[in-house]
C-alpha cells in the first residue's frame, strides 16, 4: 500500500514537472501573411480628468491659488499674518473681498487697506506651496486700482519655508482705474514650498484682482501656459486621442455645477471659477480648497490635443448629474440647451470664422479648425433615463453633423444589469462607439484578457475608456501603482490589441495626481510642485502606444490565442511604415519562461530590438526617489534563421521588434 502511494506521489511530481517544463518552453506561431484588421490610430490614448489637482495646481501652470478671490471663501489661500479680525489693525492693515454684480463671472476683487506699510503683508500659499527652481524666471501679472495714488509701490517676494526671500520684484501702480501690470523675477534657490509675499509702500487703499504667477518656461513657451514636464510625459506616450475634461467632472454633483464648456473659453479673466466636484467627495481625502479656475478650458484642451498629436475627444453632459450623487435629471422637454451645447461645440471646433463659435476660436488664436471627429454624450450614466437622452442627442447631432462619431456609455461597471441593459439598447440603436469602464483587481485583468474574443464583429465598436487595476479595491485610498497591477493591465491590453476589430480606443484612468492633494489612487502620473514621474502603469501604456503598429496579426500556441495559459499573454502586429513585426509578450509567472516564435509569411532581416519592462517584486513601484525603478530597457536583438528564441523574465512585459525585408 505504501509503495502504491509512493508510486502515485512520484507520478504526480513527474506530471507537475512535465507541466512546468511545458510552461517553460512555449512554442508560439505568428502569421504575418495576412492582416486580420487595421489597428486604429486611436487605439491607445489618454483620459484627462480634473481630479487629484490635475488641472489647477497641476497641468495648468498657474502658481497662485484663488488668484481672483472667487472661491466660496474669497480669501481662501491668502494669509495676513499681522492682521487680526477683532482689531482695527492700526499697525498693519487688512484685506477684504468686495463682491460686484452677480451678472458677471469674475464678481470679486480684494480691497486692501494699509494703515502701516511697515507692518502689513498679504501672502498666497500656492497649491500646497509653490515649486520654484534656482535661476528660473517667473512672470507676475495683476490688475490694480490705486485709490488717490496712495500706494507708491507693491513689492512681491518669493519666500521659502523659513520666510527667507528667494526672489523679488515690484510694480508701481500709477492709476486709480483698473490697470494691468506685469513684472518678472528670478528665483535664487530651488524650493518646493515657496509662497508669494506682497507688501506695500505707502498707506491708503488699493484694489487687487487676477494676481497671477507663472513660470516663464511653460510648454511651447506659451504665456499663461501648461507645465512643461507634465505635457512632456503626455507627449512621450504618443497618444492616439485625448479625452477631456472627464469623467465625473462632466456630470457635476448637481446639474448646476456640471462642466459647461462655454464657461471655459474666451477671456481668461471672464471665466467663472467653480468648486471642483471632487473636493468633498471622499472622506479619506477632503480638499475644500479644490476649485476650477478654467484657465485650462476647452480651447486649451483642443490645443493640447493638437500639440501631442492626439485626436480630441470631448465629453459633454447629457442632462444627468452624477448618479452616485444627486442623480438630478433635466426633463426631456428641457434638453435643448444641453443639445445646443453639443452642436455649438462642434461649430467651435470645426467651423470657419464666419460662424459665431468659429470666430471665437479664431479670436483665441486658432483660425484653423481643430478637425473634431468624436464627441461623447454623457460620462458613465446608466439606465433608461440615459438611453432616452442619448437617442435625442444622437438624432440632433447626426442631423447637422452626420460624420461626427458619437461615444455612448454602459455605466461604471463591466458587467451587471445596468451594463447588460445599456449594451442591449445601444446595439439596437446601432451605436458607433460604446464606452466601457472597469476598475477591478489585478487578477480580474489577467482573467479577462479574452473578454472581447467573442464580441460581435459587426456590432458597435468599443472604447475601453477608463480602466486601472486596483491593488486593494475601487476608490480605496490604499491602492498602489504596484508592478502586479501594471503587468496585469499589460496582460489585459494584449487582449484589447488582439481584438482591434472591435476595440478602437483605450485609456487608463485617472491620468494624474498631486503627491499632496490627491483624492483617488492609483494614477498613471504622479507629480509634486517640482517633480513628476510615470508609474509602472505609465510605462506599460507607453510601450503599447508607441508600438501599436498598423496591422493586426495572429499569434497562437497550438492554434489558440494566449490568454493566460501557463501565465503567458501575447499579441502581434506589423508596422508597414517601419517594416517591423512587433510581438508583445507578458509573463505573469514567478519564474522565467523560454519561448520560441515561429514567424510565417515574412522575410526577416538580421537585426531587431527587444524592450523589457520587468521587476522581481510584484509590490515594487516607481517613486520620486526612484522615478524609473520600473522603466523600459532596450537592447539589440540578433535575428536567427528559423525560430526566434526568447527568455522571458518572471513578471515581465517584453516587446520584440523584428525588421523585415
Amino acid at each position: 500500500m505504501k509503495n502504491n502511494l509512493l508510486s502515485k506521489s512520484i507520478f504526480g511530481c513527474l506530471l507537475l514537472s512535465s507541466l512546468y517544463t511545458n510552461a517553460q518552453k512555449a512554442n508560439l506561431e505568428v502569421d504575418a501573411s495576412k492582416t486580420i484588421t487595421k489597428i486604429q490610430p486611436t487605439m491607445f490614448g489618454l483620459f484627462f480628468e480634473d481630479i487629484n489637482f490635475a488641472a489647477d495646481g497641476g497641468l495648468y501652470a498657474e502658481m497662485i491659488k484663488n488668484r481672483s478671490f472667487e472661491f466660496d471663501k474669497p480669501m481662501m489661500g491668502w494669509e495676513q499674518p499681522n492682521t487680526k479680525r477683532s482689531s482695527l489693525n492700526k499697525e498693519s492693515g487688512s484685506a477684504l473681498p468686495i463682491n460686484l454684480s452677480k451678472e458677471k463671472n469674475n464678481t470679486n476683487f480684494c480691497r486692501v487697506e494699509i494703515n502701516n506699510d511697515k507692518g502689513y503683508a498679504l501672502i498666497n500659499e500656492g497649491f500646497r506651496g509653490m515649486g520654484v527652481k534656482k535661476d528660473a524666471k517667473y512672470n507676475l501679472s495683476l490688475k490694480a486700482a490705486n485709490h488717490n495714488g496712495a500706494i507708491k509701490k507693491i513689492i512681491f517676494q518669493l519666500i521659502d519655508k523659513d520666510q527667507k526671500v528667494i526672489g523679488e520684484t515690484s510694480i508701481v501702480p500709477k492709476s486709480e482705474q483698473w490697470t494691468n501690470y506685469t513684472s518678472q523675477f528670478t528665483a535664487a534657490q530651488t524650493e518646493a514650498k515657496a509662497k508669494l509675499k506682497i507688501t506695500f509702500e505707502g498707506n491708503g487703499t488699493i484694489d487687487l484682482d487676477m494676481v497671477s504667477l507663472f513660470p516663464e518656461d511653460t510648454w511651447k513657451n506659451r504665456k499663461n501656459g501648461l507645465r512643461k514636464d507634465l505635457v512632456q510625459l503626455l507627449y512621450d506616450v504618443k497618444p492616439g486621442f485625448l479625452r477631456f475634461p472627464g469623467g465625473c467632472i462632466v456630470e457635476g454633483r448637481t446639474l448646476s455645477d456640471r462642466y459647461q464648456w462655454k464657461k471655459s473659453v474666451g477671456n481668461i479673466e471672464e471665466r467663472k471659477t467653480m468648486m471642483n466636484r471632487w473636493n468633498v467627495e471622499f472622506n479619506h481625502k477632503q480638499t475644500p480648497d479644490y476649485f476650477q479656475s478654467f484657465g485650462l478650458g476647452f480651447f486649451e484642451y483642443f490645443q493640447l490635443s493638437e500639440d501631442i498629436g492626439a485626436e480630441p475627444l470631448p465629453i459633454l453632459s447629457c442632462g444627468m448629474a452624477c448618479q452616485y450623487n444627486t442623480g438630478e435629471l433635466a426633463p426631456m422637454d428641457e434638453l435643448d440647451p444641453y443639445i445646443q451645447d453639443a452642436l455649438d461645440l462642434i461649430e467651435f471646433a470645426n467651423s470657419d470664422v464666419s460662424t459665431k463659435w468659429g470666430k471665437l476660436r479664431s479670436d483665441m488664436g486658432h483660425p484653423k479648425p481643430f478637425n473634431l471627429k468624436y464627441i461623447g454624450v454623457g460620462n458613465e450614466q446608466w439606465g433608461k433615463d440615459y438611453i432616452d437622452r442619448y437617442k435625442v442627442f444622437e438624432k440632433a447631432i447626426k442631423a447637422k453633423y452626420p460624420k461626427i462619431i458619437i461615444v455612448s456609455g454602459t455605466g461604471p461597471s463591466p458587467k451587471g444589469e445596468h451594463f447588460d441593459y445599456a449594451m442591449t439598447e445601444l446595439k439596437k440603436l446601432n451605436a458607433e462607439l460604446i464606452d466601457e469602464h472597469y476598475y477591478e483587481s489585478p487578477k480580474w485583468f489577467r482573467e479577462n484578457a479574452g473578454r472581447y474574443d467573442n464580441y460581435d464583429r459587426k456590432g458597435p465598436k468599443i472604447f475601453a475608456g477608463e480602466y486601472a487595476a486596483q491593488s486593494v479595491s475601487g476608490a480605496n485610498p490604499n491602492n498602489r501603482n504596484n508592478w502586479e497591477c501594471a503587468f496585469s493591465e499589460a496582460a489585459f491590453m494584449t487582449g484589447l490589441e488582439r481584438n482591434a476589430e472591435v476595440v478602437n480606443m483605450t485609456s487608463y484612468a485617472p491620468l494624474m495626481a498631486h503627491e499632496d492633494a490627491w483624492q483617488w489612487t492609483p494614477d498613471m502620473i504622479w507629480f509634486n510642485n517640482l517633480q513628476s514621474y510615470g508609474s509602472a502603469n505609465y510605462y506599460v501604456q507607453q510601450l503599447f502606444s508607441t508600438n501599436k503598429g498598423t496591422d493586426l496579426l495572429s499569434i497562437t500556441q497550438d492554434g489558440k490565442v494566449l490568454i493566460g495559459q501557463h501565465d503567458l499573454y501575447a499579441s502581434a502586429v506589423k508596422d508597414i511604415n517601419t517594416k517591423e513585426i512587433i510581438v508583445k509578450l507578458v509573463n505573469t509567472a514567478a519564474s522565467n519562461q523560454e519561448i520560441t516564435i515561429d514567424l510565417k509569411g515574412a522575410k526577416l532581416g538580421s537585426k531587431g530590438s527587444i524592450i523589457t519592462l520587468v521587476s522581481s517584486n510584484v509590490h515594487d513601484e516607481n517613486s520620486f526617489a526612484e522615478p524609473k525603478k520600473i522603466s523600459p530597457k532596450t537592447s539589440e536583438y540578433k535575428i536567427t534563421k528559423g525560430k526566434q528564441q526568447l527568455n522571458l523574465p518572471a513578471y515581465s512585459v517584453t516587446v520584440l521588434k523584428l525588421k523585415t525585408i
